[in-house]
């Protein structure tokens, strides 16, 4: 037994020397340089690979079967004038004998500077297209088709089961590598540059450290970044499951959409994929971008048909001001300079690849509190879906600054310096033109970007303000699409009173056409005069209905286009500056040739009710029925309001009615004289001037005074001539001072 062990000892350690003598010989006396044509005719005829090897080939047998690669480039068999690739140094080693049992051991893997540079040119093709296929046998003589392959038996694949490839490398090494790629008909370009990849020993099943480091760059638009990736890869290649776990990534960005600013940002995390399951995730997520902070998860499914994302997002508190122009995102001026200073955000993402939506969301906004979803339903129809709940919110603070119009107001103190004497007195004549030029001719709705909204937005919100309007109970609901935008409703309570609007914006024409309706229930216009900056010259609980319809890209053109019906109630109210009891007092007074002796009582008017209906043409509102029931008296009154030019012009009656011995000076006293005569008024001038632009009409006032003359007359031919003549006598005189 002793001399058999003997004589197999000696055997296989003959035979190893056998082995190691063929492996001196074959690399010592064999040089793989002498076949660079045969390797090159192997690599276009199996794997459509165009292979210049124009470095030496360095290589050893046994026990690694070691290989070493210089100054190679790699093309596609169809454009063999275009490499993709070209490689400065692959070295790598690999065990002989585990290769026979289907067993990858190598040492370290080391690849020096690779350059791949991937093109697409201006028909779509790409310089990479071909690989993996044998050029295409044109001259080739046709041959018999192959009979498809009886598949094996079950027991026969019982029999003869594949054992699995095992990897086992000591490390991989990636120096000094660069990847582009530029598409011609877009002109688009992206690369990545200086890349150094480094890992650890790769095993399956086991872990493997893992940092990636590169510079990447883009050229519509310019940008540049620079990132660091660290973490342990394991992986199982049977089960198809890959981990990279204790994520570290890193970096830097800046180019043209940050204007000049750096975006400094981190994540880590716990990365995960299942291919037999069809499922990634992102777990433990924390990143950061310049001060933003945030956590949350990610899950993707059905990873090869449709991809569908699922995860949750909570960013803590942070200011978005400062955020956004530290990013080069300049903000326009806002009304409150702490605007945006306060945002966080808790919510659930739901996605596709054409769609991203954030549902549960929580929004804090400084002081307002937003719950409901948001988000894009289809990224190409940039397709916006809002339905949001909130608090409170003050939207004039997000609005840019209130500028104060100069030449306006300089226009207004002049006017109110001329008539600031006039108040009660009526010795001022009426302004000779009303405002030159009210409106901008700027262009606000270019039809182009509204054809391609396609918004549905429901909001409400507890308490909002508006243009200084505080509005309850606020309600909107709106949509857009295919060039349409249709407000639905617009609601809330104002000044313990209601404002209902609807409106449709169709820009499909080149000339986009509005209409709306509104309404407004018992809200005090004084109140409404005085948010908006106006003049207060009338107070009272204003009722409104309105129907309007317009054209036009600019404030100008709304105008000088609108057309429509408004019909307006004002009950209780009062006409500041304006006495109209002391105008009529003082007509009166002329007509009795008397002077006035005290002084007005009040500078101002109240009645129970103004009302009237407004047809508008072309910019021009017509007022038929203008009606004012004041105590005592019945104003009547016609006109148009032309809202080009803010102006007015009003003819107006007014009636003496009541208790005619209410009159404050003996001079104007009522009597029966008067009774049924309307006392001519006209008002005209600018709009902001109110009751205050009105003033008897001489020229219809002499015509009552005319008319008075002839009643007193026909008193007087009555008390002289009483039965003496025939009443027809009488009746031809009487009608004669009355012409």
């Amino acid at each position: 037994m002793k001399a058999l062990g003997k004589i197999l000892g000696l055997t296989i350690l003959g035979l190893l020397l056998v082995i190691v003598a063929l492996g001196f010989a074959l690399t010592h006396l064999f040089d793989p340089n002498d076949y660079k044509d045969e390797i090159r005719q192997l690599a276009r005829d199996k794997a459509g690979l165009e292979l210049q090897i124009n470095g030496d080939i360095g290589w050893s047998l046994f026990p690694w079967l070691g290989l070493e690669l210089h100054e190679t480039t790699l093309a596609s068999t169809r454009t063999p004038q275009q490499p993709f690739a070209d490689l400065g140094m692959l070295g790598l080693s690999v065990r002989v004998m585990p290769l026979l049992r289907r067993e990858v051991q190598m040492s370290d893997i080391t690849v020096q500077g690779l350059n791949l540079t991937l093109n697409r040119d201006e028909n779509g093709t790409g310089n990479w297209e071909g690989l993996g296929q044998p050029p295409a046998q044109e001259d080739a003589a046709p041959t018999e088709p192959t009979p498809p392959a009886q598949p094996e038996s079950p027991e026969e694949a019982d029999v003869k089961p594949r054992r699995p490839l095992r990897l086992d490398i000591d490390s991989l090494s990636v120096n000094d590598a660069r990847v582009t790629y530029h598409d011609a008909k877009s002109g688009q370009q992206f690369s990545a540059e200086g890349i150094e990849l480094s890992t650890g020993a790769i095993r399956e099943g086991a872990p493997i450290p893992l940092k990636l480091n590169a510079f990447f760059g883009s050229n519509q638009p310019v940008m540049r970044a620079r990132t660091e990736l660290q973490g342990t890869l394991r992986f199982d290649n049977q089960l198809q499951r890959y981990q990279l776990e204790d994520l570290r990534l890193s970096g830097e960005a800046s180019g043209e959409p940050l204007q000049g600013k750096t975006l400094s940002f981190t994540a880590q995390g716990q990365l995960q994929a299942d291919l037999v399951a069809q499922v990634a995730e992102w777990t433990s997520l924390k990143f950061t971008a310049n001060q933003l902070r945030g956590l949350g998860e990610i899950k993707l499914r059905d990873l090869q048909e449709q991809p569908k994302l699922a995860g949750a997002l909570s960013i803590a508190q942070f200011n978005a001001r400062e955020f956004l122009e530290g990013i080069g995102q300049q903000l326009p001026p806002m009304a409150e300079k702490t605007a945006l200073s306060k945002v966080e955000l808790v919510t659930r993402l739901t996605g596709t690849q054409n769609s991203l939506m954030f549902e549960e969301l929580n929004l804090t906004l400084d002081d307002s509190t937003f719950t409901g979803q948001a988000g894009i339903s289809d990224f190409a129809r940039q397709a916006l879906r809002v339905q949001l709940k909130g608090d409170r919110l003050n939207l004039d603070h997000y609005l840019p600054p209130t500028s104060t119009d100069t030449t306006s107001a300089a226009r207004r103190s002049e006017v109110k310096k001329t008539e600031a004497g006039a108040i009660g007195s009526g010795t001022t004549p009426l302004p000779d033109q009303p405002t030159q030029q009210a409106w901008s001719d700027e262009s606000i709705l270019p039809p182009g970007p509204l054809r391609k909204l396609d918004t549905r937005v429901n909001l409400s919100i507890g308490s909002l303000t508006a243009m200084k309007l505080p509005l309850e109970a606020f309600s909107l609901v709106a949509n857009s699409a295919n060039g349409l935008l249709v407000l639905e409703q617009l609601r809330g309570n104002l000044y313990n009173g209601r404002v209902e609007v609807a409106a449709r914006l169709d820009a499909r024409p080149d000339i986009p056409l509005i209409s709306s309706q509104q309404r407004i229930v018992h809200v005090p216009i004084e109140r409404l005069l005085e948010s908006q900056g106006q003049d207060v010259m009338i107070k009272g609980l204003l009722n409104l209905d309105s129907d309007l319809n317009t054209r036009g890209q600019s404030q100008k053109a709304w105008i000088d286009n609108l057309n429509g019906k408004i019909g307006f109630i004002i009950d209780n109210g009062v006409l500041l500056e304006a006495n109209l009891e002391q105008q009529l007092c003082r007509a009166i007074a002329t007509l009795n040739r008397k002077p006035l002796t005290s002084e007005p009582r009040s500078k101002d008017t109240p009645f129970r009710e103004l009302k009237g209906n407004l047809t508008l043409r072309n910019g021009v509102a017509s007022n038929p029925d203008l009606k004012a029931s004041i105590p005592g008296l019945t104003v009547n009154g016609n006109g148009d309001v032309d809202l080009r030019v803010l102006g007015m012009d009003y003819r107006v009656g007014i009636l003496v009615e009541g208790d005619k011995g209410a009159m404050p000076d003996e001079a104007c006293q009522v009597n029966e004289r008067y009774e049924g005569i309307e006392w001519p008024l006209r008002c005209r001038g600018p709009l902001e001037l109110g009751a205050k632009a009105c003033r008897f009409d001489k020229d219809a006032l002499g015509k009552v005074a005319a008319r008075l003359a002839g009643e007193k007359l026909n008193e007087k031919i009555e008390e002289k001539l009483g039965d003496k003549v025939s009443p027809e006598l009488k009746d031809a005189l009487k009608g004669l001072f009355n012409r």
